[in-house]
């Protein structure tokens, strides 16, 4: 039975990261990313370089600084949203792969997921590199990791309590 719940704690982790990459690289028509792939060369590339967010904290401030001459969908998506959006991650991961159980292994792989996503964006111009979408999809999911060690511990206080009352039953 354990065995699979472990299958399908796998699977939906797997749906999960497939929604994940259309909502985040393929969230364009694809008419538009085709034209994306036709022009693509040097300029392009250097093009994202030169758009990019290499400074930690930029966008942060800037969405909360004009939080309220953005629409508030675009302020909204681009802080909260990247939060919420990997709190999956940190949650499902380590039931589909216990060995990712510590929140320190939790912590690199969605460190390196997001490291993909955000170096594939810069270099394929299908989306735009920002480091502040590194540490506010980090921090979602180990918002996740919080959220399943939090159940993990009320998982295993319950069981403790029913030995004990089964325990007192038996004596």
């Amino acid at each position: 039975m354990k065995k699979n719940y472990k299958k399908l704690w796998k699977f939906v982790f797997l749906v999960y990261i497939l929604i994940l990459i259309k909502l985040i690289i393929f969230k364009y028509p694809w008419e538009y990313l085709m034209n994306i792939i036709r022009s693509w060369e040097k300029g392009v590339i250097l093009e994202g370089l030169s758009t990019a967010n290499f400074t930690l904290g930029k966008s942060i401030r800037m969405y909360i600084r004009y939080f309220n001459k953005f629409p508030f969908w675009n302020g909204f998506a681009n802080l909260i949203g990247n939060i919420l959006v990997f709190i999956p991650f940190g949650f499902v991961l380590p039931q589909a792969y216990p060995r990712c159980g510590r929140w320190w292994r939790t912590f690199y792989c969605a460190t390196g997921f997001v490291m993909c996503i955000e170096l594939f964006q810069l270099f394929s111009a299908f989306g735009a590199f920002d480091v502040d979408d590194i540490l506010l999809n980090v921090l979602g999911a180990m918002l996740g990791y919080v959220l399943f060690s939090a159940l993990r511990k009320i998982k295993i206080e319950v069981k403790v309590r029913k030995k004990v009352r089964l325990w007192k039953r038996t004596n």
